[in-house]
């Protein structure tokens, strides 16, 4: 089955223009959303169209962005289509699955797709490793002040609490309230502490 999906991202829009595209291209259900954004992946009839997929069907959209805004979550389509074997076209792209150039076409979306994951990622961890060598280092802010210090040796230590019932009292995790005690253990044996 030939099956169509519009997308208006407001009310005001017409998604007259769609429909009568799709019709032409053979589309016998269209699937139309009205005020949903392409970036969003759980639309109504977007939702209610994939449900309906079958193998052998063929999805046509009018243009790339009216079924997904970003690369990745086309590319992301692209593969839940090729698992279903469905497959897709976009008129005005001219994007077509079912011949090999189509294919050779969504391998480059793909490939380009996963170039830009692995720039990040390689952005990412470099900007890490400049961060280190400069002494900073990742994650969350320490809560660990001498007020917490403070706590954890009245509540921990004194009143004899466990770590996880330390943390709750104070809103913070198990390990930071494990690193405030090394740190109360370190003070005590080095007799900075009270005994």
């Amino acid at each position: 089955m030939i099956i169509g999906y519009a997308r208006v991202s407001t009310g005001e829009q017409d998604p007259a223009l769609q429909e009568d595209a799709l019709r032409a291209a053979g589309c016998e259900r269209i699937y139309t959303d009205v005020g949903y954004s392409g970036a969003k992946a759980h639309r109504p009839q977007f939702d209610r169209m994939l449900d309906s997929l079958r193998e052998g069907d063929i999805v046509v959209a009018w243009k790339l962005d009216r079924i997904f805004r970003s690369v990745k979550g086309l590319v992301d389509l692209m593969n839940t289509f090729q698992e279903k074997g469905v497959q897709f076209r976009s008129l005005t792209e001219g994007i077509d699955t079912t011949t090999p150039t189509g294919m050779l076409v969504f391998h480059i979306f793909a490939s380009i797709a996963e170039f830009e994951r692995d720039l990040i990622r390689e952005r990412t961890n470099a900007g890490l490793k400049a961060a280190r060598a400069r002494g900073h280092h990742g994650g969350r802010p320490s809560v660990i002040d001498e007020h917490m210090l403070d706590m954890v040796e009245k509540l921990y230590f004194k009143a004899e609490m466990t770590a996880s019932e330390t943390a709750g009292q104070l809103g913070v995790s198990v390990s930071t309230v494990n690193r405030a005690a090394r740190i109360v253990r370190e003070r005590r044996s080095k007799g900075e502490g009270e005994q």
